[in-house]
């Protein structure tokens, strides 16, 4: 279970976001596009080993599954 303080900075953030609708989204734009480099790097990676396209069409196929039952 997270502790209080957890909670307490997830409202600090939802307040800051919803007072400061341009500011928030240039302190997060790096982190969120090295995440997206760094996936697209990891399926490149993948799809360059023994059996690593089906591996790949598995996990898009879990994600989905699990999109259709929710």
């Amino acid at each position: 279970m997270r502790d209080i303080t957890h909670n307490e900075q997830i409202i600090r953030w939802a307040n800051y976001v919803k007072n400061n609708p341009d500011k928030w989204k240039s302190k997060i734009k790096d982190f969120i596009d090295s995440q997206i480099i760094i996936s697209n790097r990891f399926y490149k990676n993948l799809s360059r080993t023994k059996r690593g396209k089906e591996k790949i069409r598995l996990l898009k196929n879990l994600k989905n599954e699990s999109k259709d039952k929710s």
